[in-house]
């Protein structure tokens, strides 16, 4: 009897502990907004950052970005370089399995990149895997997808084989297009692999639910390999592009992420939320791009005009509350390997100087007061801060030219989908934000080859010529200085005006640990946790 007592204290006292703990146990949930609906979960075609950040949630490639955005092993715990660095032989972890318990192989790998550079799957961001020996020319149908420099030596060993040495090839890997899919599920499931209940993954997370335009959450992957180490049990994103809605909701404590919040609202905030408030410097560009294929926008008279007359300062300081910079160049500064970009020569000019010229410019090619009358249709994802640069950019062109600018917005997936099937338009807003720290990042956007980034359909055979150059050099210096030389031909012709170098806006919760702000602007949810 007296060991019965003891063993109901015993419990009763156990019972109250697991009481007074249940706040500790309570499940850790990260509330993520996101800036806008995803246009697709497969990431063979995807394109645009918000759909980055949950598909690197649910999905890990061979290399990936850890909180301070340095490149570390992912589903590779290993790999080697060949000694003229065009062979990597990556050692996948025995311990790495796809959500349904199933191991990931060498051999999902290689179906995966033979499924990115298939002309069939149409995957917008193929070029990105072109350094791989053959994928160019695979991916424009001259050779057999099996022709692709990749392959499974064993059921952990993957050696891909590229065209040329490429410094930021382990970058590459660890951008959502070169996530793996299970091969078994895209045979199984077709199109429908994406879907909630049926998508397997190999991330931290795996897909729970997804309501269009509302909400979509993931929950942790107990099938990871760093399982022990993910410290969420789930994570909702919120495709708010709304930037108004965001903040209010982050200020109700019902979001602990706001990504882009309006940047007039930049010292309000502060003063309300201290360092909860990240303003950090990135590797991005925000530009205008011009529909070279019809007039008078295939003038490059036309183009050079209307870029000199937006005063870049005004948007900057008066707009973005200094959070952005002025930009005469596509390139932004800051990559080591370029070094100072190429600016177009208006840049060195004062404002009232660049209005004189770009007059007499659009005066000569017969368009604006006293030639033909300019109406301009300039497109904008819908976003306060494009709103307000667009309605501020148009004020200029009609003050300058006496144009006549109507404004179209449209949500950041139509957007960028509309401009991405070649959907004709005058001018429209763009943003570059690097995928790797490297110039030609940037540059290839203009290549007349590249369908789906170049949006304006530029033709330019003498830059399309140096940006091949630039591939073929060895010679670290060699290159840069071929791209500089093609960026200053760019530069030159305006078939995209480059506006402000960017800094991306962030709220985040004094509550969200493991935050670090970093230029490349990657932030796995792996990496972070939630104090109460």
């Amino acid at each position: 009897m007296a060991s019965f007592k003891l063993n109901l204290r015993a419990a009763a006292l156990i019972g109250s502990l697991l009481i007074g703990a249940s706040p500790a146990l309570a499940e850790a949930v990260l509330h993520r907004g996101n800036a806008g609906e995803p246009q697709t979960l497969d990431q063979h075609h995807t394109s645009i950052n918000i759909e980055a950040f949950i598909l690197k949630d649910l999905y890990e490639g061979l290399t990936i970005y850890d909180a301070s955005a340095k490149i570390v092993p992912g589903v590779a715990e290993t790999w080697e370089l060949s000694d003229d660095g065009t062979v990597y032989t990556f050692k996948l972890r025995a311990d790495a399995k796809w959500s349904d318990g199933s191991p990931v192989t060498a051999e999902d790998f290689v179906f995966s990149f033979r499924r990115v550079e298939d002309p069939k799957t149409a995957a917008g961001y193929a070029n990105i895997l072109f350094p791989i020996k053959n994928a160019e020319k695979v991916n424009k149908g001259e050779l057999p997808t099996d022709q692709l420099g990749i392959k499974a030596i064993d059921e952990k060993t993957v050696e891909i084989t590229l065209e040329r040495p490429t410094p930021f090839f382990l970058e590459l890997l660890a951008h959502q297009t070169a996530l793996p899919v299970s091969k078994a599920s895209v045979e199984k499931n077709g199109a429908d692999f994406v879907k909630p209940g049926v998508m397997v993954s190999n991330g931290a997370f795996t897909l729970s639910a997804h309501v269009p335009n509302d909400s979509l959450t993931v929950v942790k992957n107990a099938n990871y390999w760093d399982a022990a180490n993910v410290k969420l049990d789930k994570v909702i994103f919120y495709p708010i592009d709304d930037q108004a809605a965001s903040v209010r909701r982050f200020e109700a404590k019902e979001m602990d992420l706001v990504y882009n919040f309006s940047a007039d609202q930049i010292e309000r905030l502060r003063t309300s939320y201290s360092d909860q408030v990240h303003v950090s410097p990135s590797l991005a560009t925000y530009y205008y791009a011009f529909d070279t294929r019809q007039e008078p926008y295939n003038d490059v008279r036309v183009r050079q005009a209307l870029s000199m007359a937006v005063d870049r300062d005004f948007l900057a300081k008066e707009i973005y509350a200094g959070s952005q910079l002025p930009a005469y160049s596509m390139v932004p500064p800051g990559i080591d390997s370029y070094g100072e970009p190429s600016k177009a020569e208006f840049g060195t000019l004062s404002q009232l100087d660049r209005e004189d010229k770009a007059i007499a410019l659009m005066k000569e090619a017969g368009y604006g007061e006293g030639g033909k009358p300019l109406d301009i249709e300039l497109r904008y994802n819908t976003n306060p801060n494009h709103e307000r640069v667009a309605t501020a950019v148009a004020d200029m062109w009609k003050n300058t030219f006496g144009a006549k600018v109507s404004l179209v917005n449209l949500d950041v997936s139509s957007h960028y989908a509309y401009l991405q099937e070649g959907g004709k338009f005058n001018v429209a807003r763009a943003g570059w934000q690097a995928d790797y720290a490297d110039a030609e990042n940037f540059l290839a956007l203009s290549v007349g080859s590249n369908k789906t980034f170049n949006y304006g359909h530029f033709e330019n055979a003498e830059f399309d010529g140096l940006m091949k150059k630039s591939y073929d050099e060895q010679d670290p210096a060699a290159r840069s200085k071929l791209m500089h030389e093609a960026e200053a031909l760019l530069m030159k012709e305006q078939p995209i005006a480059p506006l402000l170098t960017q800094a991306d806006l962030w709220l985040v919760a004094s509550r969200v640990k493991g935050w670090e702000d970093n230029a490349p602007n990657e932030h796995l949810s792996k990496f972070l946790s939630i104090a109460e």
